[in-house]
């Protein structure tokens, strides 16, 4: 029988956010545990900075100028609920299915119309939003399950786990896991976690200068930013409190006798900045729009006992359209054939096994609406179409993304090769009336989507907001300075 699948895919856990990827104060001992045991990928990236497209991404194994998802969905909307996002691909959990495997969906889907399950789920439990304690959690197309007062990631959770009690014992399984605590605003985790991250440094947050974005956006106008060290206590104790919920999983596979037969993956839909490059958010928070990396690096941990050589840290490039093939690869199932575009990712498994993994070092895409980006080892290339503003980093030189050396005459060059890459790239993939370039005359996700901002967007601008972020800068090294001295 294949091997069952775990997968859990958090919201807006940053790669930084975890203990296995270098934080020293997050505690993650159950995300760690797997990381030492299992493969790490220290350069994993979505295919897109923002949730519905990354998780499009993930489920179909495409980029969003092939799914048609550009940004995040207002589910509530009537205009975005008219449209049948997703139709005619094939999702993973189909592909599954069909192979004979009993699938689930916990948590968050954000892919339109959560309230019924989507193609290719057996089991559904899904919301879109994260909730408070006191709001409690209910599942919004059951009006009349009584309200559950706990956390969302508790509730989904017990969801989790009733799967896995009930499940056809026969079948191999795939469940999809999916936390939301992690998303904005940022408030509410437990009381217990929060008071022991109020005590933190947080010195494993950049102290960056600002970014030169012209205007901040979404999140990055939040009240998170008037009190950063309670919104980073907050979002700590809600990466902690996930990281036990993931544990809590993991038991109840042990105490199955399901642990050594389950595929396990720990992964996000995008990252994000919580202060770093100045900015509260995604790729969404700015005006451009922004791919830098902490917006789109991911953490990604992949544990098999017996199945995967445990205790490698890859280095290749990788993306959710390779997990896609991966995951397929594990199922012994092959690629949809259906389709009038080539399927982007290749397959990781033998890497798992420790083998070398072809095209090492070679580029990764990206994109968000009419921005594109192609990304190696050491350079970094962002259009906006068709008048951009357009970036280009050296990320050995300058690894913070602060000087955009796009017209810079020694890496002309590099830059045109690097062009033709990503022109080669989408031409290869995208699907007519579904290409981000031409995302205008497509239909709208939401009501706040950055490309229809009539105002122009500039990567340098003297305003009251720099100098803002600027004071709040000092004022938080006075707090980590203060902090540090308390505790010694």
């Amino acid at each position: 029988m294949p091997s069952n699948i775990l997968v859990f895919l958090t919201d807006d856990h940053a790669q930084w956010a975890a203990g296995c990827y270098g934080n020293s104060e997050v505690q993650t001992p159950n995300l760690d545990h797997l990381a030492r045991t299992g493969v790490v990928f220290d350069n994993a990236y979505t295919p897109s900075p923002v949730c519905s497209p990354a998780r499009a991404s993930f489920f179909t194994g495409r980029l969003p100028s092939q799914h048609g998802v550009h940004d995040y969905l207002a589910e509530a909307d009537p205009e975005v609920r008219s449209v049948e996002w997703l139709k005619g691909e094939r999702l993973v959990s189909e592909v599954l299915q069909e192979r004979g495997y009993v699938t689930g969906l916990s948590g968050k889907w954000h892919l339109g119309h959560g309230e019924r399950p989507a193609r290719g789920f057996d089991f559904w439990y899904s919301r879109s939003a994260p909730v408070s304690e006191a709001e409690g959690y209910h599942t919004p197309w059951q009006r009349t399950e009584p309200v559950e007062k706990r956390y969302d990631r508790h509730a989904i959770t017990d969801r989790a786990i009733e799967f896995l009690r009930n499940r056809d014992e026969d079948r191999p399984f795939f469940l999809f896991v999916g936390h939301l605590a992690t998303h904005s605003p940022w408030a509410g985790a437990p009381e217990r976690l929060v008071e022991r991250y109020r005590r933190a440094t947080f010195r494993d947050i950049p102290e960056d200068v600002t970014h030169p974005f012209g205007r901040p956006r979404s999140e990055s106008l939040y009240p998170s930013r008037d009190d950063p060290r309670e919104a980073l206590a907050q979002y700590y104790a809600a990466v902690t409190d996930i990281d036990d919920q993931v544990g809590r999983v993991l038991d109840e596979l042990d105490s199955l006798d399901l642990r050594d037969d389950t595929l396990v993956i720990y992964t996000s839909d995008h990252g994000l900045n919580t202060g770093h490059h100045g900015l509260w958010g995604k790729g969404n928070a700015t005006l451009p729009y922004n791919v830098v990396d902490e917006s789109i690096r991911v953490p990604l941990i992949v544990n098999h006992p017996g199945s995967v050589l445990g205790g490698q840290r890859r280095k290749e490039n990788v993306s959710h359209v390779d997990t896609f093939r991966t995951l397929l690869d594990t199922a012994d199932a092959g690629l949809p054939d259906d389709r009038s575009t080539p399927y982007p990712g290749r397959s990781y498994r033998d890497a798992l096994l420790g083998a070398p993994l072809p095209g090492s070092g070679e580029l990764v895409f990206a994109e968000y609406g009419n921005l594109r980006m192609v990304r190696s080892d050491r350079h970094k290339l962002v259009r906006r179409f068709p008048d951009g503003p357009h970036e280009m980093f050296d990320l050995d030189r300058d690894p913070r993304e602060t000087v955009n050396v796009i017209d810079a005459p020694g890496l002309r060059d590099r830059r045109d090769a690097l062009d033709d890459a990503m022109d080669t790239y989408f031409a290869a993939h995208q699907e007519p009336g579904r290409a981000g370039i031409h995302v205008l005359d497509q239909p709208r996700h939401n009501g706040d989507e950055a490309w229809r901002d009539d105002r122009p967007p500039v990567l340098v601008e003297s305003s009251q907001w720099l100098d803002d972020l600027e004071a709040r800068i000092q004022d938080r090294r006075r707090q980590r300075r203060r902090s540090e001295g308390d505790a010694r």
